[in-house]
């Protein structure tokens, strides 16, 4: 049985959530800091993209090392939304109002997480990540707000 970084994922949906008042859940603390937190990070820091980081560390794959979702961006092979796998693609959307001027692309609002699949014929992507209502779940979003998607191994 091969683990993909997507059925890896897959094991913390509905398990991960943040913990209420000044509680931290240790599993989320631990992904952010793989993006440069120390361990004491509160878990409402937004953590899509620690999300995705642990998942990859734990498969030895490549890391944005980053908290900022759209750092995944320059991470892995480019790969159109209509070829993306629910393996090893990461899928980056806008979120918020966009990109103020002079801002850096990177830093500029987004989330990250593990391509699903889509439905309405393609006119929505589901995506696996953490942050999603507090906790790791799949969630849709419009496709017109992926801004790409990446392929961390080339095996798949």
């Amino acid at each position: 049985m091969e683990i993909t970084a997507f059925s890896h994922a897959q094991r913390y949906v509905g398990q991960v959530f943040e913990r209420d008042g000044d509680l931290d859940h240790p599993l989320i603390q631990w992904w952010l800091s793989l993006c440069g937190f120390g361990l004491d990070a509160h878990d409402e820091i937004p953590w899509c993209s620690a999300f995705v980081n642990g998942i990859a560390w734990d498969l030895r794959l490549p890391r944005s090392k980053s908290a900022a979702a759209r750092s995944w961006l320059t991470i892995g092979r480019a790969v159109p939304l209509d070829r993306a796998r629910a393996a090893y693609d990461v899928v980056v959307l806008e979120r918020g109002s966009g990109i103020q001027p002079g801002a850096d692309v990177i830093e500029a609002p987004g989330h990250a997480g593990f391509y699903a699949g889509s439905e309405q014929g393609g006119q929505r992507v589901l995506v696996l990540a953490g942050n999603h209502a507090t906790g790791v779940s799949v969630a849709p979003f419009p496709a017109t707000r992926v801004l790409g998607v990446r392929r961390l191994w080339e095996g798949s």
